[in-house]
């Protein structure tokens, strides 16, 4: 039904509460980098209006951190554009803040607790391998 997939991989040692807002970040920059994915208007049976979602399905996988980041290297080397997240923001407060501790680090470096890429389904199959579905 889609020739691309959009994949999220989050670090498999996450508290619950992490791993729902890395996902949340992530997912919106993949929107960003892509608009047409969003639909349009839901709008329930009394006539209430809802805001539009995603019309492509997310699948949302784990990871240990040297997995992470084989992934990372991965999406790199065929320069498919990422969304990621560093351990480090969840200890910021905005935006400015998140992007100011993120440039401290390069992709050895980073500790990334989550990356979220759309791209050709084959290559994000090829990718996220030894990614497993998340619990």
């Amino acid at each position: 039904m889609f020739d691309t997939k959009i994949a999220i991989v989050l670090r498999d040692d996450l508290a619950p509460w992490q791993g729902l807002n890395v996902t949340a970040f992530l997912m919106s920059g993949v929107v960003a980098q892509s608009p047409a994915i969003i639909g349009e208007p839901y709008r329930d049976a009394a006539g209430n209006v809802y805001n539009p979602l995603s019309v492509q399905p997310v699948v949302v996988l784990s990871a240990d951190q040297e997995t992470l980041r084989t992934i990372h290297r991965r999406a790199l080397e065929r320069e498919v554009t990422t969304s990621a997240y560093v351990e480090e923001m969840f200890a910021t407060g905005h935006d400015a803040a998140n992007r100011e501790v993120f440039s401290r680090f390069s992709p050895d470096d980073a500790k990334l607790v989550g990356i979220a890429l759309r791209a050709d389904k084959k290559i994000v199959d090829k990718i996220t391998r030894g990614a497993r579905m998340h619990a």
